[in-house]
């Protein structure tokens, strides 16, 4: 039994019950000089994990019942799943690069975290997510096409949130934790058995909206869980530099509980979720599940991280990768063959072309909408910011102009 079940066994039912885990004291408890300067604990506290970096399946009491009757099928599906999301998310990332997309934020690394928890959500469960939640999108069937609209400049999201119960992506960093939690509340009193999901990572947490959100769903006993994915890194600055305890540890001062679960491994995040969200559909209130994983490449395509972290340091996540942890467990321990592998490989060929043909067919982005709906009746200072931006754009086709003679 791990450090975090055992604290996530104690639902909050009020504001004055002690929820959460044990660990280590947060920095500078001791009041001293010495103990405020002390780096945090090296000891790694426990971690759900259902399946290892090699593919072997790890018993584990309490969460072993959310997986039970997982199918073969359903596996195979999982795996699918990640496979065609990385593959979407490379061809976002080379389109980008050939000047196709203006930005793209990578989720390289993530699939498992995604995956998992968004495959636990049920039809009428809600989701809020950043914008990187590529797989969750995949998983609530949203079409990944319409995930580019807006990184191209086209339009303003892409899809209608009320059809597959998935909030447009947030730009707004940690905004959507409030969003979520006041849409809990709502149907709270609607009296719906469904739950919701915020998604944020390591980065947000440091933010204020995140700790509000905190404070209303557990005032509120609020049927929302929060997805924290620790990727190790807020664009540069390293998960240390912004909390003395692991993440899911600070669930315990909102008064619920936290979990931490290997974020690389889809089985534990299947788990962890379905037991998170089935408390919160039951009236139990919030919880917070931090999904420890690594990510794999640049924040977004504007982003050098070579010039801020160590390659070793990917080299070791690379040996955890969350896709083939998934595979060997299949191929040592399920009748799946090599055809199943050849198939989805050209499957994800299939699905890379259809983004670049779908990408390519959109129009160039307007690039003067965004003066267009800054006040509802037009303002002297958005009017010479505008004529100066016409002047910069004119200016290139002088240029082309010279170059042609």
């Amino acid at each position: 039994m791990t450090v975090e079940s055992t604290a996530a066994r104690k639902p909050r039912r009020s504001a004055a019950g002690k929820t959460g885990t044990t660990g280590s004291k947060a920095a500078g408890t001791t009041g001293t000089r010495r103990a405020a300067a002390k780096k945090p604990t090296d000891a790694q506290p426990e971690l759900v994990q259902l399946l290892t970096p090699e593919g072997k399946r790890v018993k584990n009491a309490e969460y072993d019942p959310f997986v039970a009757d997982i199918t073969v099928d359903e596996l195979r599906g999982l795996y699918r799943d990640m496979v065609l999301t990385r593959r979407f998310d490379a061809e976002a990332t080379s389109l980008q690069r050939q000047g196709e997309l203006g930005l793209w934020a990578s989720l390289l690394g993530q699939e498992a975290a995604q995956i998992g928890s968004g495959r636990a959500t049920r039809e009428d469960d809600y989701v809020f997510p950043t914008y990187r939640e590529h797989g969750v999108a995949w998983c609530r069937g949203v079409d990944p096409t319409n995930l580019l609209g807006m990184f191209r400049g086209v339009n303003n999201g892409g899809w209608d949130p009320n059809s597959n119960n998935f909030h447009l992506y947030t730009i707004v960093i940690g905004s959507q934790t409030l969003h979520a939690t006041g849409y809990a509340m709502g149907i709270a009193k609607d009296g719906a058995d469904s739950a919701v999901i915020a998604y944020f990572g390591d980065g947000a947490s440091s933010q204020g909206d995140v700790a509000e959100a905190f404070t209303f769903s557990a005032v509120y006993n609020a049927p929302v869980v929060f997805f924290c994915q620790n990727n190790q890194w807020a664009i540069s600055e390293p998960t240390e530099k912004q909390t003395r305890v692991p993440l899911y540890q600070r669930a315990q001062g909102f008064g619920f509980p936290g979990v931490r679960v290997d974020g690389n491994d889809v089985l534990g995040c299947l788990a962890v979720t379905k037991w998170a969200l089935e408390r919160a559909r039951r009236g139990e209130g919030p919880t917070l599940v931090e999904a420890y994983t690594y990510r794999m490449g640049a924040h977004t395509t504007s982003d050098d991280p070579t010039r801020y972290r160590h390659d070793d340091e990917r080299v070791a996540w690379e040996a955890k990768d969350p896709i083939a942890r998934l595979r060997s467990y299949l191929e040592s321990e399920t009748d799946t063959n090599e055809g199943f592998f050849a198939e989805l490989e050209a499957e994800s060929e299939a699905l890379g072309r259809r983004v670049r043909e779908v990408v390519r067919a959109m129009p160039d982005p307007d690039h003067f909408a965004i003066f267009e709906n800054a006040y509802a009746d037009g303002h002297a200072l958005v009017d010479e910011e505008r004529a100066q931006f016409a002047a910069y754009q004119a200016s290139f086709a002088d240029v082309d102009e010279e170059e042609g003679k």
